[in-house]
């Protein structure tokens, strides 16, 4: 059985590669090139490479200047983090931890605010203090959190009868689209000081998580809007027809399904957002590339940035990557419903 289905795809693989003369030409010549690069980058990799830049420096890639006495508070939050992950891709038994897996997500914000900037029995931390990969985790998760509420309301309110809710929604909506984030971070970190009243004082961390908030909470309205506007009014008016009133049809109907239509268009959101947190370097904050380039302005590691770039696209490649497989499992979880 196995040898047939191996032969079938030999069969497809040299239908689709050496169709005729030329296509042989070019696939020879392609997987030639191809083998060469990676040979070199194989010997580099090995022989030419240095990783002790990465090696050295894998508690400040991972804390930043995080209190080396304190980082098992990161150390705890991301590993529940990534069990927290693992089970959101591969579903637990248990019917009980498989509903409240939402829960868990949602209380992962003031696990890691506790746990980093302390209290209640721990040691405060300074968010000056914050940096590289928990850094990243904490403005990803805080702002995509926050940020999926408001552009669910963003969403409705642009559907609104009530003129000037549906006007306002959609001014702020075209606005955010309309300016570059790097425009709405600077706002956040230099503008929003000047308007707060004496003594009142933002740390720089959640400054940059209400800029992310707000810009990314305009793109998400626009996906969950696409996704209410893919519901068949039918449904609507059965809804109706059954006795249930507007807010039961808002909840039971149409957030669901806008959500599980939008889902494709949200995972990207969660991926640009987790990409794009690497705009804070420039604004003073040392996330994961902000600790790169740091690194690299240290005498000893001048030189070396291939290595380090190469680490950090790895680092990026792996989360994304797990942020892609728990929107799939999600997706079909969804349409098995």
């Amino acid at each position: 059985m196995h040898t047939k289905k191996i032969k079938k795809y030999i069969k497809k693989i040299r239908e689709i590669l050496f169709f005729n003369s030329l296509n042989n030409f070019l696939t020879i010549l392609l997987i030639f090139t191809i083998f060469l690069l990676s040979l070199q980058s194989f010997s580099w990799f090995i022989f030419n490479s240095k990783w002790s830049v990465v090696t050295t420096n894998i508690p400040l890639f991972a804390f930043g200047t995080f209190p080396e006495s304190q980082r098992w508070r990161p150390i705890t939050w991301i590993i529940s983090l990534l069990l927290i992950s693992v089970l959101s891709i591969i579903p637990p038994k248990w019917k009980w931890l498989r509903k409240n897996l939402l829960i868990a997500w949602i209380g992962m914000i003031p696990l890691g605010i506790f746990l980093l900037y302390g209290g209640l029995g721990l040691q405060s931390v300074m968010s000056r203090n914050f940096g590289g990969l928990t850094l990243t985790i904490l403005l990803t998760i805080c702002s995509s959190i926050f940020a999926l509420p408001i552009g669910i309301g963003l969403a409705f309110c642009r559907q609104s009868s009530l003129f000037v809710v549906k006007k306002l929604s959609s001014i702020y909506i075209d606005s955010m689209r309309a300016v570059p984030l790097i425009a709405v971070l600077f706002f956040g970190q230099l503008l929003i000081p000047l308007f707060l009243p004496l003594g009142l004082e933002i740390d720089r961390v959640w400054r940059a998580i209400f800029a992310f908030t707000l810009f990314v909470s305009a793109y998400i309205a626009e996906d969950i809007r696409g996704g209410l506007q893919a519901i068949p009014n039918t449904q609507i008016e059965s809804a109706k027809s059954l006795g249930l009133n507007q807010l039961q049809i808002i909840r039971f109907i149409l957030i669901p399904q806008s959500l599980q239509i939008a889902l494709p268009a949200l995972t990207n959101q969660a991926i640009g957002l987790f990409q794009n947190t690497s705009l804070m370097s420039i604004l003073g904050l040392v996330e994961l590339l902000g600790i790169g380039r740091s690194i690299l302005a240290n005498p000893k590691f001048i030189g070396q940035y291939i290595e380090v770039y190469i680490w950090l696209a790895s680092v990026y490649w792996i989360i994304c990557t797990i942020l892609a497989l728990m929107a799939k499992y999600l997706e079909k979880r969804l349409k098995i419903a």
